[in-house]
């Protein structure tokens, strides 16, 4: 399974709704984190985010990105 590189926006704000574009896909995890890393350092704080994604195909690595997650809940001793 391929691992996509992915620049995320917010669209016009809403947390809801992401902007998704495919930037490249990788064999090796190795290459595709120092491509993310090269990216997040080359743009200044604009908003948007790189991610990597291990996934059988584009459709199912879009469907994990746009998946809404919860926020962990912290334990006191984790604060």
């Amino acid at each position: 399974m391929p691992y996509y590189l992915y620049k995320i926006s917010d669209s016009s704000g809403l947390k809801l709704v992401k902007h998704l574009e495919l930037l490249s896909s990788f064999e090796k995890f190795r290459e595709a984190k120092l491509k993310a890393r090269e990216m997040r350092a080359e743009v200044p704080e604009d908003g948007f985010q790189y991610k990597v994604v291990f996934a059988d195909s584009e459709l199912h690595a879009e469907e994990l990105l746009m998946e809404k997650r919860e926020q962990p809940v912290l334990m006191d001793h984790e604060r």
